[in-house]
């Protein structure tokens, strides 16, 4: 049987015969990425992101899901003076068939991780998370009883909720920021019948999100000449740019790549600072001085990544480079504006991060940047709680356990053994 894809290492080339590892064998550092045997985008016959199957490294849908989706708004349209805007939106607004209950594009990443790991074993993914991507892990786990662990910091704990009641979450909170959840994380990560769910390394997350480019090229019938997005890890943008090369690959939907247009939240925008010097590493004294409190100061947590994939051979320099992309630094006051007009154009309250992306979009009309009739995509990755809280019942996802990042882990570990077990888990030895 012709596999459906296999894995190469970006910085080497050479193909990974192993589909279930997160970095090169060889120890390039480079992210691995999906080649599918279908050159074409066959579209399947399922609803939501499922109907781009045959570029997900998974052979059937976890669920039934929703996905982005593609529209036109001629109220922004007229509002920015854009001709030719479409505006991908991953969130909840049933009016325009958006249906991602937890309101994130993050839904995107977790379903097909979620079942490549089962079609690849069934060990538990453990995730860090700051917010989005634990809730939509969780919001998954609820509704197909697959058991996860979530690390978030404790400050993100109001964003653990779930649409109906969930058994299987080992949440763990920690008194400190995203860096360090991630870093608990490892540790948990560890435990025999645990896995680490991969972040920008994970390939199902990767061309989970790239969905987003996909349906917005079978929507418009193109690849669109400019891509809109705020980051804070920039896998989102890593996974436009290689859904972009695919879809050159196929052949009908144009040539060229996106220039992407990415960007960050003042005060913490260390990926805008190495961009800006044209440097592949981020440099923390240079780039991001003072990270702690400039965390605290933005509108948009989630953007708060220390440790992004940025340099990393297949990362997110080489996407802006390759598509000779921009990085824009928006303060919050910008990210206010922008979430109103999008109030009043779209009829949606966008994510603070879908925000921020809007509000670099203006940037770059009012500088010229883009043409009035360029084809533009502006990446909404978030939204519609409002509409949720109405159409839901809320169900609060209570921590396992709220530590410090130096307090020794080991009672926890033994914890996380324990609830392994309770869930009838045989941990490999």
């Amino acid at each position: 049987m012709i596999p459906k894809y296999r894995l190469s290492c970006v910085g080497g080339g050479e193909v990974v015969e192993d589909i279930s590892l997160l970095s090169c064998p060889n120890g390039h550092d480079s992210l691995l990425r999906t080649g599918y045997c279908s050159r074409k985008l066959h579209l399947a016959p399922h609803e939501g992101m499922y109907r781009y199957l045959a570029w997900l490294p998974v052979t059937t849908p976890l669920l039934p899901s929703g996905g982005a989706v593609t529209f036109t708004s001629d109220e922004l349209s007229r509002e920015l003076g854009l001709t030719r805007l479409s505006v991908s939106f991953s969130g909840y607004f049933p009016e325009r068939g958006a249906t991602l209950s937890t309101g994130s594009f993050k839904e995107l990443e977790a379903s097909p991780t979620m079942q490549r790991l089962q079609e690849l074993g069934g060990k538990i993914p453990v995730i860090a998370s700051a917010g989005n991507t634990g809730r939509a892990f969780a919001e998954l786990s609820a509704r197909c009883k697959r058991p996860v662990v979530i690390v978030i910091p404790e400050k993100a704990i109001p964003r653990l909720w779930t649409t109906e009641p969930a058994h299987d979450i080992f949440l763990v909170a920690v008194k400190g920021d995203y860096l360090d959840a991630i870093v608990l994380s490892n540790t948990l990560a560890g435990v025999p019948g645990c896995v680490p769910e991969g972040g920008a390394k994970n390939v199902a997350r990767r061309d989970g999100m790239g969905t987003v480019m996909l349906d917005a090229a079978v929507t418009t019938g193109r690849i669109p000449d400019h891509y809109f997005q705020a980051v804070g890890s920039g896998t989102g943008a890593i996974a436009a740019w290689e859904a972009a090369m695919r879809l050159i690959r196929d052949g009908s939907y144009g040539d060229r790549l996106p220039q992407l247009h990415l960007a960050q939240n003042e005060p913490f925008t260390p990926m805008v600072s190495a961009w800006a010097a044209r440097r592949r590493e981020i440099i923390p004294a240079e780039d991001m001085p003072d990270a702690v409190e400039s965390i605290g100061k933005v509108m948009s947590d989630v953007l708060t990544n220390r440790n992004p994939p940025y340099g990393i051979r297949g990362g997110l320099f080489d996407a802006l480079l390759e598509t000779q992309g921009c990085m824009y630094s928006v303060p919050n006051a910008a990210g206010a504006k922008a979430e109103k007009l999008i109030r009043e154009t779209v009829g949606i309250d966008p994510d603070p991060a879908a925000a921020i992306a809007t509000a670099a979009l203006v940037e770059a009309v009012e500088k010229d940047i883009i043409g009035a009739g360029d084809h533009i995509l502006l990446n909404l990755t978030g939204g519609g709680y409002e509409r949720i809280r109405e159409d839901f019942t809320l169900h609060a996802v209570i921590p396992a356990a709220v530590i410090r990042p130096d307090e020794p882990r080991d009672a926890l570990v033994t914890r996380l053994r324990e609830w392994i077990r309770h869930h009838g888990r045989k941990p490999d030895h």
